[in-house]
């Protein structure tokens, strides 16, 4: 992500030094499946109609590594589809039985599901609560907000995510919403954040529809989103009961910077979000980029957890051509970027889908939901303290 303002010929770079990866991550993200039972019209994975389900060994085999890693820091494993749900409440269990129960363990190991909530029962909120699992779910707001999330037949699934819903309050679960955001007319903000607040969800995460993957529309690059993120900003401050992952990153930035530390940001290492894909692929950066290829690099893995121990995957990570490749794009934006110490380098994934190489600064996904991100919630801050 470079700057918003061009930077002078002769101007010194924001920060030197080579991106490292930090060696232990602090979420492992797990696809128990391929298949998943909603076709969303935005969604950038190729095999979800495909049903491929993860083995108990490869979950033995990640529980290893994982189990590892705990003892140094606490690790959340998210299980991240397809629909992960579609492997069914038993098999689920048996997929998490090698991670153990934490009993009297220094970090035990939490689990964490990214659901479209349609196949939510009593069986599932039985593992929910006993395991125990946090629930994610997603939907995109009210009425037609939530129009993109057919199932394959081209039939609505707002009403069967809605019962999933019911049934976790119901029994109690808290959870939490991630949303997909497509229209970023005026109002649509207040809109979605209305519709989680009474939607009883304990936080809300907001993604703006962008190119990746199989997906190739996204935002209007000249239509600007900071009055949507504007208007986020001004509807949480004026009922924050609930908390709105995009803003509470950009406000503990802002804090940051404002006591003088923020510096200190742009000097850590880079903190991976491995994913172990369903046969044991294991990509240590970029999971968007699971089941993807490209010509120089081919197949995005950096090797196996059935023939390579997942620590030493991931202790080998960077000599990986494209992981490498991927670390000299955050470099890159180390150098070039005065936004660096907040957004840390972009996302992999998108500058891949959006520019055909790892080592690119600048997408469209920072200008939208970084920049821009920013800029609204400074707009806010400055209409609200005239």
């Amino acid at each position: 992500m470079c700057t918003a303002q061009a930077r002078s010929a002769d101007e010194k770079p924001v920060r030197t030094g080579a991106a490292q990866l930090a060696e232990v991550p602090s979420v492992m993200l797990m696809q128990p499946t391929t298949l998943c039972n909603l076709d969303c019209t935005y969604c950038y994975l190729p095999d979800r109609k495909v049903s491929r389900r993860m083995s108990t060994e490869v979950a033995q085999a990640v529980a290893a590594g994982v189990r590892e890693w705990s003892r140094r820091r606490p690790v959340a494993v998210v299980w991240h589809g397809g629909e992960p749900l579609a492997v069914g409440p038993a098999y689920f269990r048996t997929l998490t039985e090698p991670f153990g129960t934490g009993t009297g363990e220094a970090h035990p190991v939490v689990h964490a599901v990214q659901t479209n909530a349609t196949l939510i029962d009593e069986a599932w909120c039985e593992v929910f609560a006993t395991l125990p699992v946090r629930v994610t779910v997603s939907l995109d707001g009210p009425g037609e907000a939530n129009a993109s999330r057919v199932d394959w037949a081209g039939g609505p699934s707002t009403q069967r995510a809605m019962s999933g819903i019911a049934m976790l309050r119901q029994a109690g679960i808290g959870f939490g919403m991630i949303a997909v955001v497509a229209d970023v007319s005026p109002g649509a903000a207040t809109d979605l954040y209305r519709f989680a607040c009474e939607l009883g969800c304990d936080d809300l995460g907001v993604n703006l529809a962008e190119k990746k993957g199989v997906y190739t529309g996204g935002q209007d690059p000249e239509h600007s989103v900071v009055a949507f993120w504007e208007e986020l900003a001004a509807c949480w401050q004026a009922d924050p009961r609930i908390q709105v992952r995009e803003l509470d990153h950009a406000y503990t930035y802002i804090r940051e910077e404002l006591s003088g530390t923020a510096a200190h940001r742009a000097d850590r290492p880079v903190m991976p979000l491995p994913m172990v894909t369903w046969d044991g692929d294991f990509l240590p950066l970029g999971a968007e980029l699971a089941g993807f290829r490209s010509a120089r690099h081919g197949p995005f893995t950096a090797g196996n957890v059935l023939d390579t121990p997942l620590t030493v995957l991931a202790a080998r990570a960077a000599e990986v051509p494209w992981v490498a490749e991927a670390l000299a794009g955050v470099t890159n934006c180390r150098e070039q970027c005065e936004y660096f110490a907040y957004c840390r380098g972009g996302q992999v994934a998108n500058k891949y889908f959006e520019t055909g190489r790892l080592d690119s600064t600048e997408t469209d996904y920072c200008r939208t939901s970084k920049i821009s991100l920013m800029e609204g919630i400074l707009r806010n801050a400055e209409r609200t303290h005239l």
